[in-house]
């Protein structure tokens, strides 16, 4: 029985829902084989009962390539379409808010909740003109539409703010009012909400080591 399969050929290929899917059932499933089988179900779209009827030789392949897929180090994608729409990366990270921080602070490690990130991150363009753009405003709740952005922009992204490492809080308190950075510092420093940019540095590395990339 002929099987067509459409096997993803880069990280732009795969979805934050499917990436998200995968890692549940990585995280439950001792089975290499049945790992290797619910990967080209969920990445190329193949009912598992099908998948089961592929060629030893032929999953292994197929598995292989998918898996080396996540050995990419995307450069940031800085704008991408989703359901018709143009989403771009915040271009000036000196202008998130408090609020905004806290989010991306917030949910940066968590893979349960990374659309909220991406929600930070990732916005409709409202303006542009050749390579410069302005986003919509940050508005919780949109998160959900986000689940179906490519991967290549949610790592590229991760990989843009951990390159960035400290100078990330450098450049937010020097665009804070004094208020601000009170109330920020006051967070940063918050047994509750970890040690800040250190906290929110190590869920980064944490979360590439989790993807097995290396850091260099």
């Amino acid at each position: 029985m002929a099987i067509k399969i459409k096997i993803p050929s880069s990280l732009k290929d795969i979805t934050l829902r499917q990436y998200k899917k995968y890692m549940k059932i990585e995280d439950s499933v001792d089975n290499e084989r049945f790992l290797s089988a619910k990967m080209i179900e969920i990445f190329c779209g193949v009912e598992l009962d099908k998948v089961m009827l592929l060629q030893m030789k032929d999953s292994t392949e197929i598995s292989s390539i998918i898996s080396n897929i996540f050995n990419e180090k995307p450069s940031l994608v800085t704008r991408f379409k989703l359901n018709g729409i143009e989403y771009g990366f915040q271009p000036q990270l000196d202008e998130l808010t408090l609020g905004e921080y806290i989010d991306l602070d917030t949910f940066i490690g968590d893979w349960e909740n990374m659309e909220k990130a991406m929600n930070v991150l990732y916005r409709p363009v409202i303006v542009k003109l050749k390579d410069k753009y302005n986003i919509d405003e940050y508005v919780v709740g949109n998160e959900e539409i986000l689940l179906d952005m490519p991967m290549d922009a949610v790592l590229s992204s991760i990989f843009f703010l951990w390159n960035l490492g400290l100078e990330l809080s450098k450049i937010m308190t020097s665009s804070l009012e004094e208020g601000e950075i009170e109330a920020l510092t006051q967070y940063l420093n918050s047994q509750e909400n970890g040690v800040g940019i250190n906290q929110f540095m190590h869920s980064l590395t944490e979360m590439l080591q989790d993807l097995k990339i290396s850091l260099n």
